[in-house]
């Protein structure tokens, strides 16, 4: 049974769409199951009934006519129940209904379980017999895998149309979103550009061609430059293998010369479809035939086909330069974003961002809110391989994404995308007041940088300072550990471009997701792995390096920090410390002109809340790193998209973590700051306040919002907010809270779309 549960999942793995998908769940379960009918019904909430989308062993002229309602039926009572159903006498059942078109009154047995994706019911699968008999323990537990593997299959669908168009009513969910999170506030309106990894076949898009010869001569080059490479390791190899071993490189050759390779693809080419997108539905088609031979030996050449299209794909993606066209209101769209392919689009073209994976403090959405650019994360069912140059709507503050939506959608958010200029222009006025709240407290803002590109518009913002200088920046775009000399003049830009104001410079933070070329960390649990101070407490070398520069750049300034990153425990503050203090020692004997700069800890894991106190007691400030706290605390991977959702600095434990911290820097008679993306969250800056932080950081483009919060709040009214906050009990609750209290102040437009 666990054979041919991998082989149908497999199968559906690679089934070129949900159509196909159907088909082969319902035959292939069947025989399996020695069942006497399987089908696959479909939720449809718009009309609120479950239409059956396929079967074997019904009438197949009963595909999408047989629509039961939500309130009929045994499979409504599965759909409702969210679990499974098994009877020996379906007929005898008194929900039971009777479809004529499907002739099943010989069906007594039936089993069927829900297809559930997230809690949500996308279907439901039924096996029937003509026996009067239940179907036994272990072929419930079978149906339950199949219909789980096959609820991933039609979640995707369900955001690409493909649910849609198979229930024929993709005009009346026009208007529908697709869910993702909230990345970087704003409202993006453009043309969807979809960036995809070259290596990975699966992931390559359709894309229309003008020149079907230039494609084809591509493909016949890559397919010519894979048989030499064959060729090649064949006859390597002569000596060393036998005869028979060696005989799976010519059936190799054979498959690349086979007209269901080349003259398919080709023909697709001819079709239309660029060279990937024609070999990818190649692949697809002739995966699926192998999958559903019986034969296992034949079923394992699937993989020998992969293989060899990953070579192709390879050629044909080196020799064939694709220039991207970036379309002016560009909406980057991909998997998993990088840095990198954000900097590839001309900066005043990008619109928008849309990643399938992530969330909020992810590093793709926080370089998104460091341009000011609108970002939606966790859109995990974005249909990257049909979105490109499709309209998008990316609303940065709901999460929500529109693919080709309605006009009335469209005007809708050109209107909001009009006032938030409006707004944003008002913020502007803000930028040389005091960030001071109404009873008189001062609340420095500072700024989080880490590229010296950054630090003329972090000016210009009206920022007190630098709260966090991201140092690996300049390590991570390099092919080798930068030298004394090289950060020295990093860092003394920053610090003169600001003083006399502080900058704070962050100790070398990698590891976890932030990885260098050159110095390759593989782990099983990078978050809770070797990072951050571990990793430079290890190598003093790079450490030593790294802090002399830092104090050398602040020669004549004095307005050097030096913040240590990812700190857990007490001997990690002592072990630094001594190497600043012997860096700074040595400078001094060298003849250098320094001081000693102020050291601080961040508080980003859960040992160092609880030791605060004692961690304050030896530094000179602490700077709380939200992020990675609220990661911890919830044990929650920000960049996992079916988790990215229960991430939120605003749970209950995070204030409470916050709040401890603050009152243990200031009984230890230290400054506290914030320099998470909680600083920059105008709903939580209600609660900081109320805790009485001393300053917080921020991206440049969120200064002005926080700003006009602190000036329209009170202390006393936002210890007020945070005392209510306390009392509730989750995240959700506590943001519709705080979003409610900005609404009625008139600040709705930092926490929504609009003015």
């Amino acid at each position: 049974m666990l054979n041919t549960l991998r082989r149908i999942i497999q199968a559906v793995n690679d089934a070129r769409d949900l159509d196909q998908a159907l088909d082969i769940i319902v035959h292939q379960v069947r025989e399996a199951m020695a069942a006497d009918v399987c089908s696959v019904y479909l939720t449809d909430e718009v009309l609120q009934q479950h239409v059956l989308m396929a079967t074997d062993g019904l009438d197949p002229d009963s595909v999408g006519n047989v629509r039961i309602g939500f309130e009929h039926g045994l499979v409504s009572i599965v759909a409702n129940r969210a679990e499974p159903l098994s009877l020996d006498s379906a007929p005898n059942h008194p929900a039971y209904h009777y479809f004529p078109e499907t002739a099943e009154e010989q069906f007594f047995g039936f089993l069927g379980v829900p297809i559930l994706h997230q809690r949500k019911v996308l279907g439901v699968l039924v096996v029937q017999q003509v026996r009067a008999q239940r179907f036994d323990e272990d072929q419930e537990n079978f149906l339950v895998t199949i219909a789980a593997q096959l609820a991933s299959a039609m979640a995707h669908a369900e955001t690409s149309g493909e649910i849609e168009k198979l229930l024929g009513q993709h005009e009346v969910t026009d208007s529908r979103p697709l869910q993702g999170l909230p990345g970087a506030p704003g409202v993006a309106i453009g043309t969807a550009v979809a960036i995809y990894p070259s290596t990975e076949l699966e992931k390559v898009p359709d894309r229309p061609i003008e020149d079907s010869d230039i494609e084809i001569d591509a493909f016949h080059q890559a397919l010519n430059s894979v048989k030499q490479d064959i060729t090649k390791l064949s006859n390597r190899l002569k000596d060393v293998l036998p005869d028979e071993e060696r005989a799976l490189f010519d059936a190799y050759l054979l498959m690349l010369d086979s007209h269901s390779l080349r003259g398919v693809t080709a023909a697709r080419i001819i079709d239309g479809n660029w060279a990937p997108g024609a070999l990818r539905r190649t692949i697809d088609e002739q995966i699926q035939n192998f999958a559903e031979m019986d034969d296992p030996y034949m079923r394992e050449r699937a993989e020998d086909l992969k293989e060899l299209a990953r070579r192709i794909l390879h050629y044909l993606m080196q020799d064939v330069q694709r220039e991207i066209d970036y379309p002016q209101n560009t909406v980057l769209v991909g998997d998993e974003l990088t840095a990198a392919q954000l900097a590839e689009v001309p900066r005043d073209r990008l619109a928008g961002v849309v990643s399938a994976t992530g969330s909020r403090t992810s590093h793709v959405a926080i370089l998104a809110r460091a341009l000011d650019i609108p970002a939606v994360m966790g859109a995990v069912s974005i249909p990257l391989g049909r979105i490109g140059g499709q309209i998008l709507i990316a609303d940065g503050y709901s999460g929500n994404v529109y693919i080709s939506p309605s006009k009335q959608i469209k005007q809708e958010y050109q209107r909001l995308a009009k006032e938030e200029e409006t707004l944003v222009a008002e913020l502007l006025n803000l930028r040389d007041d005091p960030s001071i709240t109404s009873d008189g407290k001062v609340i420095p803002l500072n700024v989080n940088t880490g590229l010296l590109s950054d630090i003329t518009p972090s000016l210009n913002s009206g920022a007190d300072g630098i709260g966090l200088y991201r140092t690996e920046f300049p390590f991570m775009t390099r092919q080798r550990f930068p030298g004394e000399e090289e950060q020295l003049r990093i860092y003394r830009q920053a610090l003169k471009a600001f003083a006399p104001k502080s900058v704070t410079l962050r100790t070398l933070d990698v590891g976890g997701d932030k990885s260098l070329p050159y110095f390759p960390i593989v782990e099983d649990n990078p978050f809770l792995g070797w990072r951050g101070i571990r990793i430079t407490l290890d190598h003093p070398e790079l450490f030593l390096v790294q802090v002399r520069a830092m104090i050398r750049s602040a020669v004549d300034l004095d307005n050097l920090q030096i913040l240590l990153p990812m700190v857990s425990q007490m001997s990690e503050i002592h072990e630094s410390l001594a190497l600043i203090k012997r860096a700074f020692d040595e400078l001094k004997e060298e003849g250098h002109n320094v001081n000693m700069p102020k050291v601080g800890v961040m508080i980003e894991v859960p040992s160092a809340v609880y030791q605060a106190e004692r961690m304050a007691k030896l530094v000179d400030f602490i700077s709380i790193g939200t992020n990675d706290l609220t990661q911890y605390l919830l044990a929650v991977d920000r960049n996992n998209a079916q988790v990215a959702s229960l991430y939120d600095a605003l749970h209950p434990a995070v204030i409470q973590a916050v709040q401890q911290t603050v009152v243990a820097a200031h009984a230890a008679k230290k400054p506290a700051s914030v320099c998470g993306e909680m600083a920059g969250d105008p709903a939580a800056v209600v609660l900081l306040v109320g805790m009485g932080i001393d300053s917080l950081s921020m991206s440049a483009s969120s200064l002005n919002r926080v700003k006009w919060v602190i000036r329209n709040l009170s202390s006393e009214r936002a210890r007020q907010y945070l005392d209510e906050a306390l009392d509730m009990e989750d995240a959700v609750e506590i943001r519709d809270f705080l979003n409610t209290k900005l609404e009625n102040a008139g600040m709705g437009g930092l926490v929504r779309a609009g003015r």
